[in-house]
């Protein structure tokens, strides 16, 4: 069977459990009630400190390579004062109440908030476990708890001194403190600096768990063959053909599809392959790119809402230039390394799932419900996850709910490993929205834009259809047009729309979310109207922004990139700023002229502020990947659908992405700041398709209106 994870091998031994800060009593009462356990206390807790003083933080948050495991043990293990060493991390099953995200009211990872909404809550944990040693040592040595230090998992005073693991019997028997002082940043020892990441090791030798890993001796492994068109739905279908194939076991319809179930995965995909299914289409987005552009297009230019109305276009001042351009963005898969997959198992009226579940509460209870289990016996095994980008967080539990319907079909009490292959991924959604925006704006001899009309026209994530819209009084999706609502730039005259392509394909979050497409249009015309202005796109920039924030990374890249010098031959510099999800970023590419003709970006300098720093090579890391991230998908990602809706792309073959040869030098300065922790895992992704156009343009004197920059250079 599956075998026992860290947590219940921990839970089954002598540990020191502290509670999340504020729980309601009657919460910290029933967890009390594990304290039993002669030298263990469990409050239902952040933090296990065993008898050996391995120190365990338990995270709330999926990891799936961003590093919030290290960032969120890291501020627990700074004001506990505990020994990096012996710091381990274990993954929280579902529990909304203990371990929310503090933003969203449930378990869930999202928009770049893991440390902004644990920043408090996790290092008032780890003060509190302080706390309660220091009383416990205290009383043992009949010393005042003012002269008591902690460093490094040992507590001292007056020739005293103790392990967190000699502590743990009596600090169980202390009372935790209702309120407690948390260190001056000034005091950090751990917060700010870099510390190993704690999954590195078991990352590189294999041990992490994945939910490809899970594996028992009784495992069904299931496949659902889905409709080639979106929309679609199953008409009828003959299982003979695969029940013929050798290790297949049972095939039945469910909402999604067709389940197929067998002994091994070879089995699973070769049974699908068999199947003869019949569609029903009728319902079916039909369309092709080309149809669904022209329609976005037509909804940019007239919008269904005005969400920003300041009326028609104005008088403009004397000498003022004005300049209008329609930038279209393609469908973006996520396309991360481990595509969806899960294990499901119901027995005796419960079912546990394993998964790198993103929104842990919400996917474990859509797998109840389908198999008819109350919430309350449902659990999540969680385990790692092989990157998201958004993939995993989709709004409707889509995948959850198809794994509950599959584990319900099979019936039986088997584990059941569902997933979906790379081609099932690229060709089911759901994808970053087609978008279209058209901008309008004038700007004056001296630098100030008197008018900024911008329609951004496309698919919704969060309407698929008028009468969602309807339901919602008309309003409109705030995602289509973020960044653009409220701009970090001084405007004059200003008029934002939106208006809704409905389809049936399915559209998601993908990492940055709007940004990824407001920041490429505001950027690119924002270079645009300085340069028709004679004024340099760093001062112009400067000159528009009042924010200091905004300007400080602005002049640091600048700074890095010694922008204003002569460039060798052949090459450009492009500057991007956006600011999203709290942090601000600034990037300046340089460019060349590749081979194949596309843009060679050889170096990017990021500047950014994302308030106080956890840990500076975690931000490092975000920062590389996202920018090596955004600039494969600039240069060559699209997903396209051809004649009669099917989706051209299928695996990395078609749906390209960087190449390690292409990946440019990149240099990092991160922005002191005492201000609240902001994102980091979407942020540096913006900024850089607009940085490379813009230094497409300096190099060429191409304007580029169409990303990827593959098919955008070909019609510039």
């Amino acid at each position: 069977m599956v075998k026992p994870t860290r947590r219940q091998v921990l839970a089954s031994g002598g540990v020191l459990m502290i509670a999340a800060t504020l729980l309601p009593a009657r919460m910290a009462a029933q967890a009390g009630a594990a304290a039993a356990q002669p030298g263990a206390f469990a409050p239902n807790a952040f933090i296990r400190i065993a008898r050996d003083s391995k120190v365990t933080i338990v995270i709330k948050a999926v990891e799936f390579g961003q590093g919030s495991a290290t960032g969120l043990a890291t501020l627990v293990a700074e004001e506990l004062d505990a020994n990096w060493d012996d710091v381990d991390i274990a993954f929280a099953s579902n529990n909304d109440p203990l371990y929310k995200n503090l933003l969203f009211g449930t378990m869930a990872v999202g928009g770049s908030t893991t440390i902004k909404n644990s920043y408090t809550q996790m290092r008032e944990a780890g003060a509190t476990a302080r706390a309660m040693l220091v009383g416990a040592a205290a009383a043992r040595w009949g010393v005042d708890p003012a002269d008591i230090t902690v460093s490094k998992g040992v507590v001292a005073a007056k020739g005293h001194s103790a392990r967190f693991g000699d502590l743990t019997e009596a600090a169980a028997r202390m009372a935790a403190p209702q309120s407690v002082t948390l260190k001056d940043p000034a005091q950090f020892t751990l917060i700010g600096r870099h510390v190993p990441r704690p999954d590195s090791a078991a990352k590189s030798n294999g041990s992490a768990r994945f939910a490809c890993d899970v594996r028992t001796d009784d495992m069904v492994y299931a496949v659902v063959a889905h409709p080639p068109l979106f929309g679609a739905r199953l008409a009828g279908f003959d299982p003979a053909p695969a029940l013929a194939i050798a290790g297949v076991r049972k095939v039945r319809a469910i909402d999604s599809g067709v389940a197929v179930f067998a002994d091994n995965s070879y089995a699973a995909l070769r049974g699908r392959a068999a199947l003869q299914i019949e569609w029903d289409e009728a319902a079916a987005e039909t369309r092709s790119n080309a149809e669904l552009e022209a329609e976005a297009a037509q909804k940019a230019s007239v919008p269904d809402t005005w969400v920003v109305d300041d009326g028609e276009w104005p008088a403009l001042p004397d000498g003022s230039r004005e300049l209008s351009a329609r930038f279209t963005l393609p469908f973006l898969a996520h396309a991360p390394m481990e595509t969806l997959d899960c294990v499901v198992q119901r027995r005796d009226g419960k079912v546990t799932l394993w998964s790198g579940s993103q929104f842990q509460t919400r996917e474990t209870e859509s797998v109840a419900a389908e198999l008819g289990i109350a919430p309350a016996n449902a659990r999540l095994d969680q385990c790692y996850a092989g990157g998201s980008f958004g993939r995993r967080a989709t709004p409707d539990g889509s995948f959850a709910k198809e794994a509950g319907q599959v584990a319900a079909a099979w019936g039986g009490d088997n584990p059941v490993k569902f997933f979906w292959t790379r081609e099932d991924d690229i060709t089911g959604g759901y994808y970053r929205p087609l978008m279209v925006h058209d901008i309008r704006a004038a700007i004056t001899p001296d630098g100030r834009i008197a008018a900024w009309h911008h329609g951004a026209g496309g698919l919704s994530i969060k309407y698929r259809t008028p009468e969602q819209v309807a339901a919602n009084d008309g309003a409109h999706d705030p995602l289509m047009v973020e960044g653009i609502e409220k701009p970090s730039y001084r405007i004059g005259h200003h008029r934002v729309g939106a208006g809704v392509v409905y389809s049936a394909v399915p559209s998601n979050w993908w990492r940055s979310v709007g940004h990824s497409h407001s920041g490429f249009a505001m950027e690119v015309m924002i270079d645009r109207l300085l340069a028709s202005a004679g004024i340099d796109a760093v001062g112009g920039r400067l000159q528009l922004l009042d924010d200091p924030r905004a300007r400080a990374v602005i002049e640091r890249v600048a700074d890095m990139a010694g922008w204003g010098n002569p460039q060798q031959d052949g090459h450009a510099l492009g500057l991007a700023f956006v600011q999203s999800f709290g942090t601000y970023v600034a990037e300046i590419t340089q460019v060349r002229r590749g081979q194949d003709g596309l843009p060679a970006v050889t170096k990017v300098w990021c500047a950014l502020d994302c308030g106080a720093v956890v840990n500076p090579d975690v931000i490092r890391a975000q920062t590389e990947g996202g920018i090596g991230f955004a600039l494969g998908h600039a240069l060559y990602g699209e997903i396209t659908l051809g004649k009669g809706g099917h989706v051209d792309q299928r695996n990395f073959d078609s749906y390209r992405s960087l190449r390690m040869s292409e990946m440019p030098d990149i240099e990092v300065a991160i922005i002191d700041s005492t201000a609240s922790p902001t994102g980091i895992g979407e942020p540096p992704v913006p900024p850089l398709a607009p940085a490379v156009a813009n230094g497409w343009c300096a190099l060429t004197g191409q304007q580029i209106d169409r990303l990827p920059f593959i098919r955008g250079i070909e019609q510039a």
